[in-house]
């Protein structure tokens, strides 16, 4: 006779299975790794073995795992143990808190600092090499921006990288420069590069480290699967990820984005040695743009603030569409980063190209960010199956006033469209980007259903909220459905994988002033506690 007892059951008075809109009271089977059964306990007595491990929950809330679909794995976990400078309030202030970090941690060669953004400086200038010069000038820094796309950096750093006054700037990048022609310590998109690959340049042993950090605070948010994209300069971590699940040590699953970069043959490599259930290559991912502030996104129009520039791509528009129409025949789902309006447009015609020339198939390309739209564009989305992978925090990281000088008014009107596009048919898939953003899914939840702007008071663009089931759904299921993984994942119902997360509260009994407070219970992955927060228990 077949034991058809369960391993685990987990109940509450709220259980959101993503299936309906509201949550139930409901009782769940695990036996494995899998979900056998949901309904109420007196329909799951059955399931109840002698071995058989209970979890009650009263009204905290049961969920899917949370499914970032866009961050940077090592990159965020390095960002962990560096200076955060979003506080800040003038490069000096900026500056003052890289010294402080740079004394706590003498022996590390490299200085590293994320978060600041001189648009919430009152002088709204970009910092100099200068002012760290004068508190660190033996030791490297590299700080970014908030929004990853330019750093500052020391003279040191400039020499370590072999930057000079020489030194041209790259294709789709610029070192910023003095009156005099000397770097002056900004650098924007590529320039980074060279800078960068010597700040991250870390050990097999480091990078298990700042691996296993990672894992540690997913685990602790409830994140049960993430999608890491390709960076400008990313850390090579494959390895050390394989690393972890062959060991059983995977606490998080992984959907791999290496670069689309028309090495077709490395790409298909890559698919082929990782597509297990914890560690698999999903597709490819490139940059078209940059970001608004930096004004580096690509728009169809000229900045309001700058009419001698609308930004520009990464690559050529036709060398963009050539890759795309070779990886789609290929199979592979492709991601773009695309931010202005011209990046998206752009990301899109590529899309329909590569459909024109290959045959429609269910590809679920995406674009990430989706910032700044032109109307006309916003239906395409459902017309050529593209998802639109989002942020919603990110529109809260800005300054909102600075944002909006720099795109001029008319085009303000449909920036961050989530309910623009949903109502269009689109596809949602949310994610953090980390670490552009704290991993934290919560605050991705609140911003898309309150849409505070960075004052903290008031709402940008109200008709653009959705409702909480909906963005719950966007970082559940919606990325499931990215990932071509919606058969095992994203819901909680018998014969899917067992993925969930429990809450302190239930988000949809309080105020929507309470998700940013809330707090992880229990996390689940792969029918195993990964998670469990004993304070609250």
């Amino acid at each position: 006779m077949i034991d058809q007892s369960a391993d685990i059951m987990i109940s509450s008075n709220a259980v959101f299975t993503g299936l309906s809109d509201s949550p139930t009271a409901a009782c769940i089977a695990i036996k494995g790794n899998r979900i056998i059964a949901v309904g109420s306990q007196e329909e799951l007595r059955c399931y109840a073995g002698e071995q058989t491990k209970f979890y009650s929950f009263q009204d905290q809330l049961i969920l899917p795992g949370f499914h970032d679909f866009h961050l940077h794995i090592m990159h965020g976990a390095v960002a962990l143990g560096s200076a955060n400078l979003f506080a800040a309030r003038s490069e000096e202030e900026a500056a003052e808190m890289i010294r402080e970090y740079a004394e706590a941690k003498p022996d590390i060669p490299w200085v590293i600092g994320f978060m600041w953004d001189s648009s919430y400086w009152e002088n709204q200038q970009l910092p100099t090499r200068h002012s760290l010069d004068r508190i660190l000038p033996d030791r490297p820094v590299i700080a970014y921006h908030a929004e990853g796309h330019h750093a500052w950096v020391n003279s040191k750093a400039l020499e370590i990288a072999g930057i000079t006054r020489m030194t041209q700037d790259p294709e789709y990048g610029v070192i910023g420069r003095d009156k005099s022609g000397e770097p002056d310590g900004i650098l924007f998109e590529k320039a980074m590069g060279p800078v960068t690959s010597q700040a991250f340049d870390f050990s097999p042993v480091e990078k298990q480290e700042i691996f296993s950090s990672f894992l540690a605070h997913a685990r602790e948010l409830g994140v049960t699967a993430v999608h890491d994209l390709h960076a400008l300069k990313t850390i090579d971590a494959y390895d050390v990820y394989k690393g972890f699940e062959d060991s059983q040590e995977l606490t998080t699953r992984i959907h791999l984005w290496p670069a689309l970069d028309g090495n077709l043959a490395h790409a298909k490599r890559l698919r082929e040695e990782y597509r297990s259930d914890m560690l698999r290559v999903s597709g490819l991912k490139q940059f078209i743009d940059g970001v608004i502030t930096a004004r580096t996104a690509y728009l169809l129009e000229p900045y309001a603030d700058a009419p001698e520039t609308r930004g520009d791509t990464s690559f050529p528009a036709e060398t963009i569409k050539k890759w795309v129409e070779d990886a789609d025949k290929e199979g592979f789902s492709i991601r773009f980063h695309a931010i202005g309006d011209g990046a998206i447009r752009l990301a899109l015609d590529a899309y329909e190209a590569a459909q024109r020339s290959n045959g429609k198939r269910d590809s679920r390309h995406s674009i990430e960010h989706v910032e700044v739209i032109h109307p006309a564009d916003i239906q395409r989305f459902k017309e050529l199956g593209v998802t639109a992978s989002m942020q919603p925090d990110h529109l809260a990281l800005s300054e909102r006033g600075v944002y909006t000088d720099r795109i001029g008014v008319e085009r303000e009107k449909l920036v961050f469209p989530i309910r623009s596009l949903q109502k269009a048919g689109a596809k949602l898939a949310f994610g953090t980007d980390f670490p552009i953003d704290v991993l934290n899914p919560l605050l991705q939840i609140y911003r898309a259903v309150t849409r505070i702007d960075s004052s903290g008071k008031s709402v940008w663009h109200p008709d653009e909220r959705i409702s909480l089931a909906d963005a719950l759904k966007a970082y559940t299921a919606g990325a499931a459905y990215g990932a071509f993984r919606e058969h095992e994942l994203g819901t909680l119902e018998a014969g899917k994988l067992a993925d969930l997360v429990v809450l302190d509260r239930n988000l949809f009994a309080v105020p929507s002033s309470e998700i940013p407070e809330t707090k992880v219970q229990l996390t689940m992955v792969d029918g195993k506690v990964v998670f469990e927060d004993r304070i609250l228990a």
